[in-house]
């Protein structure tokens, strides 16, 4: 009877340290983005992307995690001038991200398989502080990307982004993966390869906004980034995913549908 009590003792405080992990990952989840969305006019929390899975919101960046395919959906971050600094911060190891309640993705997948652990917060973005840039290098912030699309195009566009800072002010960015027609996949927990990847951009100027989005297919090119500029109804076709359905409808539609850097 003792051996049985004891038993059922332990099972109950196993069970009640997995809801203490859940309520203390949502208590640090909300904090994040609470304390985040006071640094500027374009807050974090007010144009999140519509999602199916869990959203997990880590101090300077949140995301969507597809549990199916082990890696985000979408991530979304603001960029500011402060984060564009030249620092030499010491690269960390990549880690699992303990805030995603399904399991992140363990780095090993990634190991000999061919491909990049490609950042969708680039590090380079998240320089204001080390735990910035520390988080960045969470796996569930990571996606197989070929080393020189990488390297290439999508870094190109990266630093386009840091430039457009520069002279707009901060941007509100969505990064993300297409998972229609993707590439396979890599490691023993079957982490999808996606066929193409995106950004979309969106910044305020007083009551005025204005948005660019670029749809990269994965793979290396040479082609100027502009080649890759499309409308966010594109993507948002291509996702399944709804951007930015906080505006009011006349706003999101006339930002939704264009195609063009001019502006910018």
């Amino acid at each position: 009877m003792k051996k049985f009590t004891y038993t059922l003792i332990a099972i109950l405080l196993l069970i009640g340290l997995f809801f203490l992990q859940r309520y203390q990952n949502t208590e640090i989840s909300n904090n994040n983005i609470e304390a985040a969305s006071n640094t500027t006019q374009l807050s974090r929390d007010s144009f999140l992307p519509k999602s199916n899975h869990q959203i997990v919101h880590h101090k300077s960046y949140s995301l969507s995690y597809n549990e199916m395919h082990e890696q985000a959906d979408w991530t979304v971050h603001i960029l500011n001038d402060n984060d564009i600094k030249n620092v030499d911060f010491k690269r960390p190891y990549f880690e699992i991200d303990d805030m995603v309640q399904t399991g992140a993705a363990d780095w090993k997948n990634y190991k000999k398989s061919g491909y990049d652990r490609g950042h969708l917060v680039p590090a380079g973005d998240r320089r204001s502080s080390f735990e910035d840039y520390n988080e960045t290098f969470l796996t569930s912030n990571i996606s197989p990307q070929e080393h020189n699309f990488n390297a290439g195009v999508w870094n190109r566009i990266e630093q386009k982004i840091r430039y457009y800072v520069k002279k707009n002010g901060p941007i509100y960015v969505v990064t993300g993966s297409v998972f229609q027609n993707d590439l396979g996949s890599i490691g023993y927990e079957n982490v999808t390869i996606p066929s193409a990847f995106y950004k979309i951009l969106l910044t305020k100027d007083g009551s005025n906004y204005k948005a660019l989005a670029f749809l990269v297919p994965h793979q290396e090119t040479d082609a100027a980034i502009y080649k890759f500029i499309t409308s966010i109804d594109t993507i948002e076709a291509l996702t399944g995913n709804d951007f930015f359905y906080q505006l009011p409808d006349d706003i999101e539609e006339n930002l939704e549908r264009i195609a063009t850097n001019k502006g910018w």
